[in-house]
């Protein structure tokens, strides 16, 4: 099964600002990823070429990266996620960009029912919080929005799983 999922936001500023927010992943200033209410985006090096990484379940390797344009990742994990996600910054006007994240992957096996079941609701949950972080750190005001009551469920379960397994 084939998977093409793109998030993207008009972020009203320039494309060396919002450039800027894709080179800080992973780092400690970073403004993009929603560390406050999702697992961190964590590299074993500061973010470049070959780094290796994820977040909680989802493990990737920095395959290419362009300062302040995009960088784009390889899925090592989970089992069957065989492609890439990327972010990427586009010029719209002089102070207006487009900030996309883009996920272009095949699934295989058991991620052809995880993907759409729960993988999928909590990616989207996660990246509109990024786009949101996005536009609030350059001063917007983002639409406000909740998780649906599917990710609220996904999440909690997935928290309780987490607990269980450190005790």
């Amino acid at each position: 099964m084939s998977v093409l999922n793109i998030h993207e936001r008009i972020i009203n500023t320039s494309m060396a600002e919002t450039g800027k927010l894709i080179d800080g992943l992973a780092s400690v200033d970073d403004r993009l990823w929603p560390r406050d209410r999702w697992p961190a985006m964590k590299l074993d090096r500061p973010l470049g070429v070959g780094a290796i990484g994820g977040h909680g379940p989802i493990r990737y390797t920095v395959e290419s990266y362009k300062p302040g344009l995009w960088i784009q990742f390889r899925f090592t994990e989970p089992k069957g996620f065989l492609g890439s996600h990327r972010f990427e910054v586009e010029r719209v006007e002089n102070e207006k960009t487009k900030l996309r994240h883009t996920i272009e992957m095949r699934v295989k096996g058991m991620a052809r029912l995880i993907w759409p079941l729960a993988i999928r609701p909590l990616h989207d949950a996660l990246m509109e919080d990024a786009l949101d972080n996005a536009e609030i750190s350059i001063g917007g005001q983002p639409a406000k929005r909740e998780w649906t009551l599917w990710v609220k469920f996904l999440r909690r379960t997935m928290s309780r799983s987490r607990s269980k397994r450190k005790r």
